[in-house]
């Protein structure tokens, strides 16, 4: 510590020196220790480099200045408080000084120490005293002072510490304002100006009195209209208030918002720019208090869009329907005409620089954009008004307005696309006009307005017409097939003008690519021979970007039907343009020394392009071209690339000869098998598997794959065959089945072999199951058709079944013994002849069997039995109904399976036995399962004639107490329905007014299982009686009403149009579930202790989730401020409701970020409170690991919400961030989901 005094005050000696380089020299060393961690300095140090800092700032040279002040920011955090006092007070008074130089550098220095000291949240005490000091030297300067850069550096400084350090301030707050109001009516510009930003800031963290005050004043002074200048002034202030604090002002919007439409009225630009821009802000900031007024700022918006006194648009010659012909008889009109409305020597000698009408439009555009965005139910209203008017204004003079008009556009676009889930639902379809066939109808339209402006020189005004055409595109693939001959000379234009910058040429590049994936090939074959050109010249540009995007388009450029029923309808021939590609895409393919991007699409094109559509019309170039495919192929970097074309190469229908190559390529894939990299693995397989089917015996290119090369891919299969990635052993069991087609002798070797060892552990994971078992059934039984020594029928049999019957250890789970059967069933189909006698030994097995053997038994019986009529067997119904009475639950469920499947494969012998049983006999719910696989699973044809009596039996058992055997019933009677719908759905509607809530309850059930995510012929019938069942909401039974939500929500999840247009009613009842009912809740005595249950909490769980559903499916349908009082009201309720809310308000926060900003101060309380809770110490595990749980959930929220533009700006939140960092484990929190969800990001952004 000596050693630092003795250095600090050896620089302090040089800093009087009378050298300028000395004493600048000797600052910059003090503010290099300054910046050290481990500085300490005594009291005596501390006053002295606190005076000579200050001494120094009034130094004659200006570097030496500037450092001092620099060293103010890390002297702050070092000194004690009341040096940073003395600091303060200095600044203060020198910024009162007559010398501008000191003044200027003083300001500075205030700001840098109010940025230095510790935030608000952090409760500093020396934040606390240095701010108050300050402000009370602040308003003093603002109210008194008369030179004015005094009152701009004050009220500067004024903002900067009320947007940092606010809340410190709240006594302060009153004396603030009051100095602060005045100045509104300065009549000094950018005193006003000031006086707003600082006034934005306050509202922030004001009181509720201050904030009072201050719109009362700002309402009286806009009432009093005194001078134009001063309410342009409010409007703006206003405006200013509504941005920083929108959920502030949203309650006097309804005073507020009549004066700025009378204001709109004033002849005034400046004026009504700030009211437009005021109406912009209130759109945003308070999305539900402006919705009564939306429809009067919509029309607003649409006059003073269009508002341009000072030009004339000739409109008869803008609606002549001949564009091109005309197009430059129109220019030179408007010109002309403009020409003479603003002649100098006219009546006003007005110039363009005085117009200022411009602003007015660009204010109307963005306002509307703000509309468009906030506002997703008006859609269809947009459609009819804005989307028309918008369209009319692509014409602009002005380009920064005719940019924002786009932007609109685009905006409108973009809301139109998340609704197409429900738009093309074909149900919604029906309901008459929605947005995407208003759009439809508009494209002619908009097509004809951009046709012109793509001609423009402007770059901006292009850039903005590839951007909508190509969001348009996104929205309605297709949309522009009839008016592609309009479009592609303004896109040649843009391609060919030298003038154009390199954005544009890719915008262009990539708006024509998505227009040619979207759009059939016919529709651009007439306008190859005017694309080719100018793109092949975009191959060959120097900047990568531009030649990456126009690889892309050549992909698509010349897509030849291949099939012979097209190749005759169609004449499109492709010769002409055969050698221009080529020429370009190769001279792009050999170079090494370019972009990695550039590589990869030279690869794709050349591959998909050249090779597989037109390889037969270039017989000399295709084996040099195969041989860099091979270099490329070897090369770690372009590897993946090349496997992706060669396996597009391999299926195409031209049959490109690949035996050049083959030779050398498929060791060489064979070898990436074994790579670390999964994408390569899959890509790989799917190539191997393409060149078996396409070239081996039996086809035109026999044996080009040889047995040697299938070896050697054999050889690395093994390791692939496994449950830690189920789609590389997908693919690997394709392989193999393809393998057992086309190279039967070369299976011989995986009798005994590793593969067989890894495919039987395959089976017996329980991760089996969807694509891996299909394909692992399908390799069986081509397996088996072979033929091949030691895998027949019997040997796999026993490969697959002997661990069981060799009582050796039975299996982990129960899935395995599932997949094991279906793999028997599938054998026994292929080997026809073998199969009774395996069925004939499977029944054999009694009830001293163990329970492994007879579990596989019963659910090998049931697998063969959907397939092959079982009947011949008499014993079988023997069989199956003794496994009912075995101890073990999975056996009897097996049974229950079994007989089901076994009476799908002879409906007329089983179903009855079935019915019968059900009847007389006790195990009800084992033989209602084998009832509700028969209905699932047999032919609607073979069911009918039993209806009748399924029905009725059904009905029966539908009041019985057990809630398992209910679900049964009604799962029945819901499937059942789908079988005669017309017969049957009103007759579920006549049981809802059943005496029995256990009736009502299974009716309700049944309906959740008419419902899928595929049209049907129940769905028009049930839409109409949807309705009546969703009344059991009101039902006085618990139960029936949780049902019915559940019932709810599967309507909503799979099929959202069967419940949208009642939303209006059922909301109500489904929010008013979300409550938490005292009446409900009691309290159980459990010995000693006394334990509270809630019988609300499954109806309120079944709730929330309905909401959470609704999110995805009916949004536009919700009124989200309601939407989220419950939602807040959840945050606060059961473990499981919380972690069901916390997802809400993540979906919330990227769905209507608004509508979240407005209510953040309310949610951040509760998730506050989740993450400082504190379990008991003498919890159990299972407390801590639930709130664990709880805090991770609350803080994924909390990221999320962070994720919202302007969400740090809450006073509560950034307070609640502070305690996040300062708190060791929710920081570490904090940050592994933060890394987790850009990681999510990033892998989002790779899966192409």
């Amino acid at each position: 510590m000596a050693s630092a005094s003795y250095h600090i005050s050896n620089l302090l000696e040089k800093m009087t020196s009378s050298d300028k380089d000395f004493r600048f020299m000797a600052t910059n060393d003090l503010m290099t220790e300054l910046q050290k961690d481990s500085i300490k300095l005594d009291d005596d140090s501390e006053r002295k480099v606190v005076k000579m800092i200050l001494k120094l700032l009034e130094d004659k040279n200006g570097e030496v200045q500037n450092l001092a002040v620099k060293c103010l920011g890390p002297l702050v955090s070092k000194v004690k408080e009341y040096q940073v006092e003395t600091i303060v007070d200095t600044l203060c008074t020198n910024m009162l000084s007559d010398k501008e130089q000191l003044r200027d550098i003083s300001s500075i220095g205030l700001k840098t120490v109010i940025g230095e000291l510790p935030p608000a949240s952090s409760g500093s005490a020396l934040a606390a005293s240095v701010c108050k000091k300050i402000t009370g030297r602040l308003t003093s300067a603002i109210a008194k002072q008369e030179d004015v850069s005094v009152q701009l550096e004050a009220l500067d400084i004024m903002a900067d510490m009320l947007c940092r350090q606010g809340g410190l301030l709240v006594n302060f707050h009153p004396s603030i304002l009051s100095c602060l109001l005045p100045q509104l009516t300065s009549p000094r510009l950018a005193v006003r100006k000031r006086t707003i930003m600082a006034l934005g800031h306050l509202v922030m963290s004001c009181g509720n009195l201050v904030f009072i005050d201050l719109i009362e004043h700002l309402l009286t002074e806009l009432g009093r209209n005194d001078n134009m200048s001063t309410t342009r002034t409010y409007i703006q202030c206003t405006a200013a208030i509504s941005r920083q604090a929108g959920h502030r002002i949203g309650e006097y919007l309804e005073k507020i918002i009549p004066l700025v439409v009378k204001f709109c009225n004033v002849d005034d630009d400046e004026l009504r720019e700030y009211c437009i821009q005021a109406f912009e802000s209130f759109v945003r900031r308070c999305p539900k208090e402006v919705y009564p007024h939306v429809p009067t700022v919509i029309s607003i918006c649409l006059r003073y869009l269009t508002y341009d006194p000072n030009y004339n648009f000739d409109d008869e010659d803008e609606d002549d329907n001949a564009m091109d012909a005309e197009q430059n008889d129109e220019d030179y009109q408007e010109r002309l005409t403009s020409f003479f409305l603003l002649l100098p020597g006219s009546d006003d000698e007005y110039s363009d620089d005085d117009d200022m009408s411009w602003k007015v439009r660009r204010a109307a555009a963005k306002c509307l954009d703000a509309v468009v965005s906030t506002r997703h139910e008006m859609l269809p209203e947009f459609y009819r008004s804005v989307s028309p008017a918008l369209v009319c204004r692509f014409k602009e003079r002005e380009e920064n307005v005719k940019a924002d008009v786009f932007h609109a556009y685009l905006s409108l676009l973009k809301q139109t696309r998340p609704a197409q889930s429900w738009l093309t639902d074909p149900d919604a379809m029906e309901q008459g006009e929605t947005p995407l066939t208003m759009l439809q109808s508009q494209v002619p339209m908009i097509v004809k307005a951009l046709h012109k402006q793509l001609k423009e020189k402007s770059v901006k005004t292009r850039q903005c017409c590839f951007n909508m055409l190509t969001e348009l595109v996104n929205v309605l693939p297709g949309a522009l097939t009839q008016h592609i001959p309009v479009l592609i000379p303004g896109i040649i234009f843009s391609l060919n003008d030298k003038s154009s910058s390199s954005n544009l040429k890719i915008d262009a590049l990539a708006c024509l690519h998505v227009i040619m994936v979207t759009h059939p090939a016919h529709a651009f074959h007439a306008h190859v021979p005017a694309l080719v050109p100018p793109v092949v010249a975009c191959v060959g540009d120097p900047f990568y970007k531009i030649t990456s995007e126009a690889l892309l388009v050549t992909q698509q450029l010349v897509i030849r039907p291949l099939d012979s029923q097209s190749e005759g309808s169609d004449s499109f021939d492709p010769s002409p343009y055969i050698n221009d590609l080529f020429t370009c895409t190769i001279r792009r393919l050999k170079a090494a020394d370019i972009d990695q991007e550039v590589k990869e699409r030279a690869i794709s094109c050349m591959g998909i392009t050249v090779c597989c559509r037109l390889g037969d019309r270039l017989p000399a170039e295709l084996p040099g071209t195969l041989l860099i495919f091979l270099e490329r192929l070897k090369n770690e970097i372009t590897r993946l690339t090349t496997v992706k074309a060669v396996t597009l190469i391999a299926g195409s229908p031209l049959k490109i000869d690949l035996r050049p190559v083959l030779r050398e390529a498929v060791p060489i894939l064979a070898s990436f098998l074994r790579k670390n990299q999964r994408a390569l693995k899959l890509c790989t397989l799917a190539a191997l598997d393409i060149l078996l089917r396409n070239y081996s015996s039996g086809f035109s290119l026999a044996s080009a794959v040889t047995p040697v090369m299938v070896d050697a891919v054999l050889a690395e299969l093994p390791p692939l065959i496994s449950e830690s990635d189920m789609h590389v052993s997908q693919m690997a069991l394709s392989f193999l089945s393809t393998l057992a087609v086309t190279h039967p002798s070369s299976l011989a070797q995986l009798s005994g072999g590793n593969i067989m060892t890894q495919l039987i552990a395959l089976v017996r994971s329980p991760l089996l199951q969807g694509g891996a078992l299909a394909a692992m059934l399908d390799f069986y039984q081509a397996l088996v058709t072979t033929e091949t020594s030691g895998l027949g029928y019997m040997d796999l049999l026993r490969m697959l079944t002997g661990p069981v019957y060799s009582q050796s250890a039975a299996l982990p789970h129960k899935q395995a013994y599932c997949s094991i059967a279906k793999c028997v069933a599938a054998l026994t189909r292929a080997c026809p002849t073998e199969g009774p006698a395996v069925v004939g030994h499977v029944c054999v097995v009694n009830s001293r069997s163990t329970d492994s053997i007879r579990l596989l038994a019963l659910l090998s019986l049931g697998e063969v039995g959907h397939h092959v009529d079982l009947s011949s067997q008499p014993e079988l119904k023997t069989v199956i109904l003794d496994a009912f009475s075995s101890s073990s639950e999975e056996v009897k469920s097996a049974a229950s399976y079994a007989l089901g499947s076994i009476a799908v494969g002879n409906l007329p012998e089983y179903l009855p036995f079935v019915l019968q049983e059900i009847s007389s006999s006790k195990r009800q719910y084992l033989l209602l399962h084998s009832l509700k696989e028969i209905i699932s699973s047999a032919s609607v044809s073979g069911l009918k004639p039993y209806v009748e009596s399924v029905w009725s039996l059904l009905l029966k058992h539908c009041e019985c107490q057990e809630e398992g055997t209910r679900n049964v019933v009604a799962e029945c009677l819901g499937k059942l329905t789908l079988i005669d719908p017309e017969t049957l759905l009103p007759r579920l509607k006549g049981y809802l007014l059943s005496g029995s809530s256990y009736a009502r309850s299974s009716v309700v059930t049944a309906v959740k299982f008419t419902i899928s995510d595929q049209p049907q012929p129940i769905d028009p019938l049930l839409k109409n009686c949807i309705g009546d069942f969703l009344k059991t909401l009101e039902d006085p039974d618990l139960n029936v009403r949780r049902v019915a939500l559940v019932t709810f929500n599967s309507a909503a999840h799979n099929k959202p149009s069967l419940i949208r247009e009642l939303l209006d009613s059922v909301l109500p009842q489904l929010y008013n579930e979300t409550k938490v009912r005292k009446e409900l809740i009691r309290e159980v005595e459990m010995g000693p202790f006394k334990h509270t249950v809630d019988d609300g909490l499954d109806l309120r769980k079944a709730a929330f989730e309905c909401m959470y559903t609704l999110l995805d499916s009916c949004l536009d349908r919700l009124d989200i401020f309601t939407f989220l009082n419950h939602v807040e009201d959840g945050l606060k309720d059961h473990y499981d409701i919380k972690m069901l809310t916390f997802l809400m308000l993540a979906r919330l926060s990227s769905l209507c970020p608004s509508a979240v900003l407005q209510r953040l101060d309310r949610l951040v309380e509760p998730l506050r409170a989740t993450c400082t809770t504190k379990v008991k110490a003498n919890s159990v595990k299972q407390e801590f690991e639930k709130q664990d749980e709880l805090k991770r959930s609350a803080m994924r929220a909390v990221v999320a919400l962070l994720t919202i533009p302007e969400a740090e700006k809450s006073p509560l939140m950034s307070e609640f961030q502070s305690q996040i960092s300062s708190n060791q484990e929710l920081a570490a929190i904090f940050d592994s989901i933060q890394r987790d969800s850009s990681s999510a990001n990033m892998e989002s952004m790779d899966t192409s």
